[in-house]
């Protein structure tokens, strides 16, 4: 009994089930293993996800709002005129009472003031009467205390006092300037509470209009991303330095923490900040109260020395006037210095300008509550996309498949950065898909070099070396299953075979089909056939499967051609006469693995090959070199053939049109053939009208123009032109000729 697909249910489809296995397993614990470690060690996670989204700022700052803030810059060159730091809080005051003349907004100092002034007089006063040396002072001491002189500069401007806050130190801190009103949770229930800070003297603190703090929760890498808006000390709640510049530039009054819970803000979950309202602008955060800024770099940022402010030789109202002023410092030796993603050194105050521009501008970055559910949404079907890939794609196809899944997360992240300012992090969808393709890989390797050397080594005696590589190089176009193809079949056959090998010794006859076979199968090998078997001296091989080829019945005819002339050529150089019989026919057969569960071989079957069979069989009975269907002659062009005869063979109730295939392109366009194919169908049409007279007629002008192969033919048809004169043919006629065996 036949069995079909035996090989494609043993090696191809059981190979696939262990291939598509594995690679599921591996795929899936490739992906089980970046979602695992996303969660379990996110700081790592977070370093590559800041890097990416670094270059993003550097790639895209962001547009200057233009706000209006001014930097008073304690710098080198104020150094170099005005003496080391810390200059006397005279100075200070000085810078106060100038910047408030010029009609300073708000005056935000971007450092701290903690321990009394040393160069004061009073304390220069008392050093002298605890040596004693009595000093008498006329008028208001209060004007001999600088710290004193500052805070009535403070008093009279409104000036934001800068303090420090941290874990490293317990020290009291002050209360704040600016009130709290909350929508929702607490901001103390949930933001994480500090030990103590740094703070100013208290004359400082009583004079100012607000209180801010100043410092910055560096990153593992020593950059300035993030920082919170409000932070929580010792049980109280304190606003940034930037947000209370402000506060105090508008006049406003408290400042309003909305948290989870609020009216209109989901309340599932920890409870956490969700944005910060100071006077008219409201500002996004994320759950710690964290800002992220969004770095322009200021190209325009309007920036005063501390030295030309005292000087007063600059006309400086129209810089100064209802802007709001950061008084801090550049010069190096001062370590008011920070990284940014942008930088790498920028002065504190001017990341606080930056957050003032960018709130002022309401351009923000932000991380929805959702991104994180969209991020690892995409790792998965990222992830499956490859997987599905990797188990219906050849490796090549999955590597291109693979970057450009990689490059998709990039380009939705870059997207949704540029256009809405949305931080998506592709951090976790591209290490998905590269950790699942990089899973699947060796597997789709070691099947596909496993797939090929079958392929090779299964096909590679029956088919051309170029259509073996095609096969190795795409497997997925071999269904060695079962299929049904269009294909057009060859059988060849030497004749006379059985009397010949009667006549041979056995050793002689196999060296005499060596030589007759080798160059057959070239010819057939070059045409791109697939040979099927050799039975004795017969050959048997198709085209179109396993792989498809283009005019397969015109190569096949090419094929026959070529095996004639290959024939002719054996005959000259062996001095012998062997002659062969070639069918051809075209039509739909099965094709696959065919055999036994221990044996089998890809080759076809059906009513094609049957025919094909018969129409070889009926080379011996017209003596004509190659035969060929009409379906085969319809499907090659410009070939010389000429119709032979309607026959129904052996096993067949119906009838096939039998051409005779007398040579390629060159010949069919010769005027020798145009007058024989002219002759000859005049033949034929005669013929099966009854009509001998005129049958005989063109039988002997075709006879003037045939080849020799066509020799037994006409004789055929003088035969029944003889027959015909005798008696007319019976009722019903239709001039086919039944074939009287195989």
């Amino acid at each position: 009994m036949v069995r079909r697909g035996i090989f494609g249910g043993h090696f191809r489809k059981n190979g696939n089930r262990r291939r598509d296995l594995l690679v599921c397993c591996f795929g899936l614990a490739a992906l089980g293993t970046v979602l695992f470690a996303a969660l379990s060690v996110p700081k790592d996670f977070t370093r590559l996800s800041n890097i990416v989204f670094d270059a993003y700022q550097r790639f895209k700052p962001r547009t200057e709002a233009g706000a209006p803030v001014v930097i008073v810059d304690i710098d080198e060159a104020s150094l170099r005129q005005l003496g080391q730091w810390p200059w006397p809080r005279t100075t200070m005051a000085e810078i106060v009472d100038r910047l408030g003349e010029l009609g300073a907004a708000a005056i935000a100092f971007d450092m701290v003031f903690p321990e009394p002034d040393r160069t004061s007089p009073v304390r220069a006063i008392a050093a002298l009467a605890k040596a004693g040396i009595p000093v008498e002072l006329s008028g208001d001491a209060t004007e001999l205390d600088n710290d004193a002189v500052l805070g009535e500069a403070f008093s009279r401007n409104p000036v934001i006092n800068g303090i420090a806050i941290s874990n490293e130190t317990g020290a009291r801190l002050p209360s704040a300037k600016s009130g709290f009103a909350f929508g929702g949770a607490d901001p103390k229930t949930y933001l994480p509470e500090l030990r103590g800070g740094v703070r100013n003297l208290s004359i400082l603190t009583k004079a100012a209009s607000g209180v801010g703090f100043f410092s910055f929760p560096i990153g593992s890498d020593g950059v300035v991303r993030a920082l919170p808006l409000v932070a929580n000390a010792q049980g109280r709640l304190y606003p940034a330095l930037s947000i209370e510049a402000l506060r105090v530039a508008q006049d406003a009054g408290a400042i309003l923490v909305r948290s989870t819970g609020a009216s209109g803000e989901a309340g599932a979950g920890s409870p956490a900040m969700t944005a910060v309202k100071i006077g008219m602008f409201s500002v996004p955060t994320g759950p710690a109260g964290q800002f992220r800024v969004y770095y322009s770099g200021l190209d325009r940022m309007r920036t005063i020395s501390a030295v030309d402010l005292l000087s007063g030789k600059r006309e400086l109202r129209p810089l100064v006037d209802g802007h709001i002023v950061l008084v801090g410092t550049s010069a190096v030796g001062l370590r008011d210095l920070v990284t940014t993603p942008v930088n790498e050194a920028l002065p504190g105050a001017r990341v606080h300008a930056e957050i003032i521009d960018q709130i002022m501008g309401q351009i923000f970055l932000t991380r929805p509550d959702w991104i994180g559910g969209a991020e690892s949404l995409l790792a998965v079907l990222l992830a499956l996309a490859i997987l599905a890939l990797a188990l219906r794609a050849n490796p090549l196809v999955s590597s291109a498949a693979a970057a450009i899944l990689v490059s998709l997360s990039i380009v939705i992240s870059w997207f949704c950065f540029s256009r809405a300012q949305i931080l998506f992090d592709p951090i976790l969808p591209a290490l998905a898909a590269a950790a699942v393709f990089t899973a699947t890989m060796p597997v789709l390797l070691l099947f596909t070099d496993r797939e090929r050397r079958f392929i090779r080594g299964a096909f590679g005696r029956y088919l051309s070396p170029t259509l073996v590589e095609r096969l190795a190089q795409n497997p997925q176009a071999l269904n060695l299953e079962g299929e049904t193809r269009e294909l057009t079949v060859l059988f060849s056959d030497i004749r006379g075979f059985t009397s010949l090998s009667e006549r041979l010794d056995p050793d002689v006859l196999t060296s005499l089909l060596n030589d007759f076979l080798t160059p057959m199968t070239e010819v057939l090998l070059h045409h791109d056939a697939t040979i099927d078997k050799y039975i004795g001296d017969a050959i048997m091989a198709f085209w179109n499967a396993p792989l498809d080829i283009a005019d397969h019945p015109r190569k096949a005819c090419l094929a026959a051609l070529g095996m004639v002339d290959a024939l002719e050529r054996l005959n000259a150089d062996e001095d012998g006469r062997l002659s062969i019989g070639i069918g051809l026919h075209s039509g739909a057969c099965c094709v696959g693995n065919l055999g036994s569960a221990q044996r089998f071989s890809y080759s076809a079957i059906g009513d094609t090959v049957n025919l094909a069979s018969r129409i070889e069989g009926l080379t011996k009975f017209y003596d004509v070199p190659v035969l060929v269907s009409d379906a085969t002659r319809a499907g090659a062009r410009d070939l010389a053939f000429v119709e032979v005869d309607r026959v129904q063979v052996t096993g067949r109730a119906e009838a096939v049109t039998i051409y005779a295939l007398l040579g390629g392109a060159d010949f069919a366009s010769t005027p020798a053939f145009e007058k024989l194919a002219d002759a000859h169908a005049r033949l034929i049409a005669t013929y099966r009208s009854a009509d001998p007279d005129a049958a005989e007629t063109a039988l002997s002008r075709a006879r003037a123009w045939a080849p020799t192969v066509l020799s037994r033919v006409y004789e055929v048809y003088g035969e029944r032109l003889n027959a015909m004169r005798k008696g007319p043919p019976p009722p019903g006629w239709t001039g086919v000729f039944v074939a009287p065996n195989k």
